[in-house]
């Protein structure tokens, strides 16, 4: 079982990453699939995606969950039946799931040059950081990903990456930050938390 790596950071909050080296077949053994799930796998017309999805439902096992504990609302965000809170993210072979207390939200990137291409449709805040910066794609991998998992946390309709949410300097030294969502009147902040692994950026967020 490839369970990849397990953080800690919080006392009331746990990350699980799964590195995907199974066949469908094998990452089907050992899991239960509600029959919403079972039905969301045949319209999956690919098998990466659906190796994903399944690897996700082994990490719900390692958190103490199953399949059957998860479910989504109408705005596709996932909730568990305990009331914890939980979100989910998938990018080629790595998935990943973070289960907190409180709101929470995590995405995995991998580090391609082209985002450099799209930098200006997601940063206006950070554009002096970035552009003074050498490792430009690193950078704009991890602010990506965390108005990714901010977007993921707030889940409401209308918020802009790059009109509403913030992401403060990244200093490489430390795996730590701060980013912030400004929207409809209120402010919120989180700490920002980020971890690289073979050409991956993973980042999460928690209120701070």
């Amino acid at each position: 079982m490839p369970l990849y790596k397990t953080l800690n950071n919080r006392h009331n909050t746990v990350v699980h990453i799964w590195k995907i080296t199974e066949t469908e077949a094998q990452l089907r053994s050992g899991i239960t699939l509600s029959e919403n799930s079972k039905q969301r796998l045949l319209t999956m017309s690919s098998e990466l995606h659906r190796r994903g999805f399944l690897s996700i439902r082994h990490l719900l096992h390692v958190a103490g969950y199953t399949d059957l504990d998860l479910f989504y609302d109408d705005k596709g965000k996932p909730h568990l039946n305990d009331g914890k809170f939980i979100s989910i993210t998938h990018s080629y072979e790595f998935t990943a799931i973070i289960v907190s207390d409180t709101p929470v939200g995590i995405d995995i990137e991998k580090k391609r040059e082209t985002i450099k291409r799209i930098a200006k449709k997601f940063i206006k805040y950070e554009n002096t950081c970035v552009y003074n910066s050498s490792q430009q794609v690193k950078l704009l991998t991890i602010i990506w990903g965390a108005k990714e998992s901010m977007y993921k946390l707030y889940g409401s309709k209308g918020l802009g990456f790059k009109a509403h949410c913030q992401v403060e300097p990244i200093d490489f030294s430390h795996p730590k930050s701060r980013c912030s969502i400004h929207f409809n009147g209120d402010s919120s902040y989180y700490d920002l938390f980020y971890l690289g692994f073979e050409n991956f950026m993973m980042v999460y967020v928690i209120p701070a």
